[in-house]
């Protein structure tokens, strides 16, 4: 199977986040890439964290316009470390501890003012489905495998993983992932909207896709992500005040001066987020 990671990364490499986390940032694109392919990726308590931490930098960063995660090996991620369940998720405090981490981190994923990617490069199991639908979009090889096998576990999906589940494939399909736990191929996660599009080169298309949306206003892209985030979450939709501000903001930017200015010109306009 593809190596995604390997693809995406360019040569050079920014200091690790956490031993077993790559990161690059090349030509407004970050890449965060899960780096345990001898556990299939699977994820730590301690990386769980890490994942969150390192997003909120990179959305500080003025030289990332767009975020892509994805695993390298063979597998996108194979969810938590169950293995490491007897020391961290033992008991109900535990577990409290444990799913706030996680929900901390795809909340994380999900608040980044860019657009993210999640770059699916094979199999993408329990919590890591809950990472890539933190992110607005979702690439998949043909060979990618789904499945949130939460209920061979005794385990409750959280009402945030849930919410997101729900959101992207419907009451039924929803019910047919979490009561069977049975896993999904690349077609038919396509076929309930699990994922956004099926292709063979998972990283040149990552890597296309961000450059369209690199090339768009900042602005513009955060704004319309806070107000369609706030209408798909639970909490409801954001105030006409937080919405009015959002607009406001955008209109007395040197981006939108730089927009209209570009247009009259006939070129192609140079944004910076301001």
């Amino acid at each position: 199977m593809h190596n995604a990671a390997a693809a995406i990364l360019p040569a050079a490499e920014l200091p690790r986040p956490h031993p077993h986390l790559r990161l690059t940032v090349e030509d407004g694109l970050a890449v965060l890439a899960i780096d345990r392919a001898e556990k299939r990726n699977s994820l730590t308590l301690a990386m769980w964290r890490a994942i969150g931490h390192t997003m909120a930098r990179l959305d500080a960063r003025d030289d990332v316009r767009v975020i892509a995660l994805t695993g390298t090996g063979t597998s996108f991620c194979a969810g938590a470390d169950i293995a490491e369940f007897a020391t961290v998720r033992a008991n109900e405090h535990q577990v409290a501890e444990y799913e706030q981490a996680v929900d901390g981190c795809c909340d994380a994923i999900e608040a980044v003012s860019k657009p993210t990617i999640a770059a699916i490069n094979g199999f993408c199991m329990g919590g890591a489905v809950n990472v890539a639908m933190a992110c607005d979009f979702r690439y998949a090889v043909p060979g990618a495998q789904f499945a949130i096998p939460a209920a061979r576990l005794s385990i409750v999906y959280g009402i945030k993983g849930t919410r997101r589940l729900f959101h992207l494939v419907g009451l039924a399909n929803a019910k047919r992932i979490l009561f069977s736990g049975e896993r999904l191929d690349a077609a038919d996660a396509y076929r309930i909207g699990l994922v956004d599009a099926i292709v063979q080169d998972v990283p040149g298309h990552t890597r296309q896709a961000a450059a369209i949306l690199a090339d768009n206003a900042p602005l513009s892209i955060s704004g319309a992500k806070a107000i369609l985030n706030s209408l798909a979450s639970g909490a409801g939709p954001m105030t006409a005040e937080a919405v009015q501000a959002l607009v406001d903001g955008a209109a007395a930017s040197e981006d939108y001066a730089q927009g209209r200015q570009a247009f009259a010109e006939k070129r192609r306009p140079v944004f910076r987020g301001r």
